[in-house]
């Protein structure tokens, strides 16, 4: 895939407000680009709205959303949509996701909870990602997650995966963190299941810390340091698909801001170890 299909580039990082008046006195970009919560600043005014939107004028920001429940029983909450669109729109957010879950039923579950990776639930969640595509007016993407249980479980994460995708004719957000979870947490190949996803669908990737709570059982937390084995998941998936644009998630357990940004040069560096054969793989596809 050429770069320029990706909505921004390089190495970037998640907005916490902890970090707000660290950014507000920062001259140079500390990162290439910025991630937020729409949920967390539609309709925030303030201090806090309008230090927003200075670094929505002075930095690319991407949206990862936290409570559309793409997979959810309930209908989609189609005014928050509407209110979702003007905000991508004011704010000029280069790129929308949301997770491949569900996370609410008459009321928010406060969970990101797993879709049966059935048929049913194919053209039930494809229908919901098109609905969304259709009144927002631009493509998504849909984040692989971390899982614990699959219940009503009918045929591998990986092809719910790609037919969702497919389905959908949308896009892929890959989260290699939640990919080694997942490998562990339920016994599979994480370097076979990188290799079966779309390239040309792959807009950006998360890199994550987590917490291990036994030998084969570890928690998606986004609250610790990246471990090693996910850097080299994160090497493997630019050595197959090429440098892709790539951010940093934590949520909270928050280090001084140089150590979250020695992890952003940790994804530079890699980046730019793997830029040549980036290059390479454009040109062949």
């Amino acid at each position: 895939m050429s770069s320029q299909h990706y909505p921004v580039h390089g190495a970037g990082l998640g907005l916490r407000r902890a970090l707000l008046s660290l950014l507000t006195d920062q001259t140079a970009q500390p990162v290439d680009f910025w991630e937020a919560a729409p949920e967390n600043w539609i309709n925030v005014g303030g201090r806090y709205g309008k230090t927003f939107r200075e670094l929505t004028e002075r930095f690319p920001f991407i949206c990862h959303g936290l409570s559309l429940s793409i997979g959810g029983p309930s209908p989609l909450d189609e005014a928050f949509l509407q209110r979702l669109k003007r905000f991508l729109r004011e704010h000029q957010i280069r790129y929308y996701s949301e997770h491949l879950s569900f996370c609410s039923d008459d009321g928010h579950l406060y969970d990101l909870l797993p879709i049966p990776f059935a048929e049913e639930a194919v053209h039930y969640v494809a229908a919901r990602v098109q609905r969304v595509q259709d009144i927002l007016g631009q493509r998504i993407a849909v984040e692989n997650v971390s899982y614990y249980a699959a219940p009503g479980k009918e045929m591998e994460e990986i092809d719910f995966l790609n037919a969702v995708l497919q389905e959908a004719d949308c896009d892929l957000l890959l989260d290699v963190n939640n990919i080694y979870v997942n490998s562990i947490n339920h016994r599979y190949d994480a370097g076979l299941f990188l290799k079966q996803l779309p390239a040309e669908r792959i807009r950006y990737i998360h890199v994550a810390g987590h917490y291990q709570e036994a030998e084969d059982l570890i928690v998606d937390t986004h609250g610790a340091n990246v471990i090693d084995p996910v850097w080299q998941l994160l090497e493997q998936a630019y050595q197959h698909f090429g440098v892709i644009p790539t951010l940093l998630e934590r949520d909270f357990n928050l280090p001084p801001l140089v150590e979250l940004l020695g992890e952003v040069e940790t994804i530079r560096a890699l980046q730019s170890k793997y830029s040549n054969q980036s290059n390479d793989l454009i040109q062949h596809r």
